[in-house]
């Protein structure tokens, strides 16, 4: 598909998931899942920052992407946590060891068989609420139309986390981001009781909650929900098809 059509299908396509009660880890998942379409990078994956300031991990495009994203939390080190304090992108930062910059991130992301990050602040008027971080198994550049199209997407993450709200005081975009981050935690404890129960991985477990969700016109949280409860059992979810590219 030409590069502009890609873009196209893509801004439908997360549209169409913005409706009036969408949920919000879904949304940022799917945008970092055509992130890794759209633009010339391998994973893709979304910080938030909680009302009392700490980034925490919301979205990704792989399982992979989540445990950078967690080590980065752990460390209080790497692409994320720089461009969520300073406010500004990071941009074609080559990871090499050692690195003088990052030294306990930068080997375990090599190890997982990247080498370059990119990362762009998620903003509303002048306050950093996270960041989007984009990496790449190559070395190499992103040109600037990658760069452009990637602030779009930040944006559009931004403007999915405030649920269409057009005016925002401070208490309600921090309970915005707390709804946001409880649901995380929700589904991460349901994505480990769906691997327990179908002997899979997390990646495939987290895709079991997300079909089932879609298919029976649910929010994701509410899916993760029901199983994290026992109401519904993850043996029972719906099994996703072939993956299809957008």
């Amino acid at each position: 598909m030409a590069r502009e059509s890609l873009l196209i299908a893509t801004l439908v396509e997360l549209a169409d998931n913005l409706v009036d009660d969408f949920d919000v880890i879904d949304v940022l998942t799917l945008l970092s899942l055509r992130c890794v379409d759209a633009i010339d990078v391998d994973a893709a994956g979304v910080m938030l920052a909680s009302p009392g300031g700490e980034l925490q991990f919301i979205a990704s495009s792989s399982e992979s992407m989540r445990v950078l994203e967690l080590l980065q939390i752990q460390a209080d080190e790497g692409p994320c946590v720089d461009c969520f304090k300073s406010g500004t992108a990071i941009i074609n930062h080559e990871l090499v060891e050692p690195d003088q910059r990052w030294p306990n991130f930068a080997p375990r992301a090599i190890a997982l068989g990247f080498h370059s990050v990119h990362c762009l602040p998620m903003r509303l008027r002048g306050r950093t609420i996270g960041a989007l971080n984009f990496f790449r198994k190559e070395k190499g550049l992103l040109d600037d139309e990658d760069v452009v199209l990637a602030q779009g997407l930040a944006d559009v993450a931004t403007i999915a986390i405030l649920q269409h709200r057009t005016s925002l005081d401070a208490k309600t975009l921090n309970t915005q981001l707390s709804i946001a981050l409880d649901s995380r935690i929700i589904i991460e404890q349901a994505k480990g009781k769906v691997a327990q129960a179908t002997g899979t991985g997390m990646d495939d477990a987290f895709n079991r909650l997300r079909s089932h969700a879609r298919n029976h016109n649910m929010g994701l949280t509410s899916v993760a929900t029901m199983v994290v409860e026992g109401s519904l059992s993850g043996t029972n979810l719906d099994v996703p098809g072939p993956a299809k590219r957008h």
